[in-house]
């Protein structure tokens, strides 16, 4: 699975070489609720065919409007408002009072989206500045805190994985939970140093590595942009590498395991100096409670609970795998005909 960034680049670097013109839109500002953040991008062919999206469906379908009545010409930029009365928002699909600001790109081998897919596709983070006048643009390296900026005059927009997922083991549950992944713009990195369970490993956009998983923590330097799972039921690989992991500015530190284990873990990593603080910050049971079963859906479970976090949204204890069951267990000894019942 690519990530829609990628996969919009990817696009549009193969459009422009097959002879097509190609009109590339970002979101630069939004006002009130939105749809899509600053940033997304779509691709719109001068067929009508697109890639990528800005809006939920609307502004995508007027923007493909637009090009097959009057097509892709010239090679200035433009920016564009959507959703400014109560009736576009309306009309465009915007949540009340959502506005959305444009820049509407005319692709041209100035654009440089070739160089940029290439630099994206080998995991490099990008800043590319575009100038509002002459439809040129420069690429440059970034930094993960780098965010669009827009004056009317030049539009910078970054590129490439901001944020690193670090999954400890290679089993089957972490083939499903490194495939989303990738789609949800991560640069996954999978740490097992047990061969065997590497060796088939073929998931397209993530990095396996075989040294032991406290030092692969340290040496990832790990800040609040990055997420570490621990997947192996191994505590000779699992509770070293949480420990490093919980001494970081990491946003999200989970481990796989049942609440039993999970209770053991706690009570192993306090022998390694870990304070409560510390301890407190370890999702386990990780995942949200979905009732999942399979691998996919555990692994859906999980990056639930990390898309929460990195989002800043603080889950109620009924949703947490942990305080799901508690309270299904402690309904069950209240009502036990119906919990019986319910079983059967």
């Amino acid at each position: 699975m690519e990530s829609v960034d990628l996969e919009v680049l990817k696009s549009s670097a193969r459009w422009l070489d097959e002879g097509h013109r190609v009109l590339l839109v970002t979101v630069v500002k939004t006002w009130g609720s939105s749809p899509r953040p600053q940033g997304a991008m779509l691709a719109v062919r001068d067929d009508g065919l697109v890639a990528g999206s800005v809006s939920g469906g609307c502004i995508e379908d007027d923007l493909i409007d637009r090009v097959r009545r009057h097509g892709i010409g010239g090679s200035s930029p433009e920016a564009v408002k959507y959703g400014i009365t109560a009736e576009e928002a309306h009309r465009f699909g915007l949540p009340c009072g959502g506005t959305i600001e444009l820049v509407l790109e005319p692709l041209t081998k100035a654009s440089g989206i070739d160089e940029l897919y290439r630099a994206v596709e080998a995991g490099r983070l990008v800043a590319r500045t575009l100038d509002m006048k002459t439809g040129a643009a420069t690429l440059a390296p970034a930094q993960a805190t780098d965010g669009v900026q827009f004056d009317g005059d030049t539009l910078s927009t970054i590129h490439g994985p901001r944020y690193r997922m670090l999954v400890i083991g290679a089993g089957q549950l972490s083939r499903y939970l490194c495939s989303i992944a990738v789609g949800l713009d991560y640069q996954v990195t999978v740490c097992d140093p047990r061969e065997e369970y590497t060796e088939e490993w073929n998931i397209p956009g993530t990095t396996v590595v075989h040294t032991m998983p406290d030092d692969t923590v340290t040496d990832m330097k790990l800040d609040e942009r990055c997420a570490v799972i621990a997947l192996t039921h191994d505590p000779k690989l699992d509770d070293l590498a949480l420990m490093e992991a919980l001494k970081t500015p990491a946003f999200y530190v989970g481990a796989l395991g049942s609440r039993r284990n999970n209770a053991a873990r706690r009570e192993r990593l306090k022998e390694f100096d870990l304070g409560d603080a510390q301890l407190a910050r370890l999702h386990g049971p990780v995942g949200i409670y979905i009732g999942s079963r399979t691998p996919p859906e555990i692994a859906i479970s999980i990056l639930a609970e990390v898309t929460a976090a990195k989002n800043g949204v603080s889950l109620p204890t009924l949703l947490q795998v942990e305080g799901a069951k508690a309270a299904r267990e402690r309904a069950g000894s209240e009502h036990p005909a119906c919990d019986a019942a319910s079983r059967s």
